[in-house]
């Protein structure tokens, strides 16, 4: 069973082409510049070196065609018809209260994704438009969404309704739903299997760290709790999203700087975060080498992402009445040894005991605890592909049944 598993940006299409019976990358690459003069496709098969192919793809259907005639082509291709495509999973970014697993995705599913797209506006329409494309190219082969809100929706309603006049959540739907839950899901049976122990019966906190950031409390197996909210700007402070504010800063802003909705939507999305406080980058890297260089505002940046992380670790020990494990994953989380340490300092009275030799790793799945800690500190890598991939082939496979 080969799985082609698509992420559809607005202008981008990434893809992993996946053989499920060794879970092994066999093709993958990136569409860019989609609907834009310059459109360009890499192209990474295995066993070949990395494959450039120019072409117009002034849509996303063109798009996934070039991706399929790269596929199959007589010189590179790593299948020799489109018989040998026996799924699509599709990463979807939202799919609000209807759907909690992945599905097929029939005209129903669709329509209800259609009815989500004013709570992701940015990221469902291409979404859509990626699946759509793989319809018309591919209409007889099943196609299954992977939601980012999925894992989330066992969230007690304690978890994720706001503190605001309830019938906003009747009228709108305005509650938190979480982000990133195809990688906390990952990482979490992951960090089950190399404890031993089944994810039912564990309490772990999973730290996605990266340019965009999220912390879940996974309880016995399920997101009981998660630091992004209705969209991905609530929870910590990221590369360039503000994370938690008071709410009330919105309306002083646009009132002292004569702004618009829209304009401080911006700011706090695209101009705060560690950018905003440093004002060197939205990089981590180079915050780190500005601070070390005595750029105050750089270590400040530092300190408080440090700060708001090593808070929801603490508050999801507490929702939880105990923690066996803390994961990190994601650019940051699994490539900075320096952040993993700065964070879990101080946490000794959680049973949180770093080992600093065994720290010095990147990207590399392992246990970087002390021997004797209560609380295992695990670096693993994510693969959300992987995770789309394999409910890809269990809905595909329970479809042919």
């Amino acid at each position: 069973m080969k799985i082609l598993v698509i992420n559809c940006g607005s202008s981008s299409l990434k893809y992993q082409f996946i053989d499920m019976e060794n879970e092994e990358v066999i093709a993958k690459g990136l569409a860019e510049r989609i609907g834009i003069d310059g459109s360009v496709l890499n192209h990474q098969p295995k066993g070949f070196d990395k494959i450039r192919i120019e072409r117009p793809m002034p849509t996303h259907k063109e798009a996934l065609q070039t991706v399929v005639d790269a596929l199959r082509d007589k010189e590179y291709g790593v299948i020799k018809d489109m018989g040998e495509i026996t799924a699509v999973g599709h990463r979807v970014v939202h799919a609000g209260e209807k759907f909690a697993y992945s599905v097929l995705l029939k005209e129903e599913v669709m329509d209800a994704l259609k009815e989500c797209i004013s709570l992701a506006p940015l990221h469902n329409p291409p979404n859509i438009m990626g699946i759509e494309a793989c319809k018309q190219i591919m209409p007889e082969v099943p196609m299954v969404g992977v939601f980012d809100t999925a894992f989330h929706q066992t969230m007690p309603k304690k978890s994720y309704i706001y503190p605001i006049p309830y019938e906003y959540y009747e009228k709108y739907r305005i509650r938190r739903y979480g982000f990133h839950g195809t990688s906390h899901k990952y990482v979490a049976e992951r960090a089950a299997a190399m404890l031993g122990k089944p994810v039912e019966e564990l309490k772990i906190i999973t730290c996605h760290l990266g340019n965009g950031a999220s912390i879940t409390a996974v309880k016995n197996g399920i997101s009981v709790d998660t630091s992004m909210g209705f969209t991905p700007l609530e929870g910590l402070a990221m590369g360039t999203r503000s994370g938690n504010i008071d709410a009330a800063i919105i309306k002083f802003l646009m009132e002292k700087e004569n702004i618009s909705v829209a304009k401080a939507d911006e700011i706090l999305n695209k101009k705060s975060g560690v950018l905003g406080i440093s004002g060197v980058s939205s990089d981590f890297r180079d915050i780190e080498e500005a601070a070390n260089k005595g750029n105050e505002r750089a270590q400040l940046a530092l300190d408080v992402y440090v700060h708001y992380v090593k808070k929801y670790i603490g508050a999801y020990a507490a929702v939880m009445n105990g923690v066996d494990a803390i994961v990190f994953t994601a650019g940051l989380g699994e490539n900075s040894a320096s952040m993993r340490s700065s964070i879990c300092k101080d946490m000794s009275f959680l049973g949180v005991e770093l080992d600093e030799a065994k720290n010095n790793v990147r990207g590399k799945e392992t246990d970087v605890s002390k021997d004797g800690s209560k609380v295992r500190v695990l670096l693993i890598p994510t693969n959300e592909e992987l995770m789309i991939a394999r409910d890809t082939a269990e809905l595909a496979g329970k479809a042919k049944k």
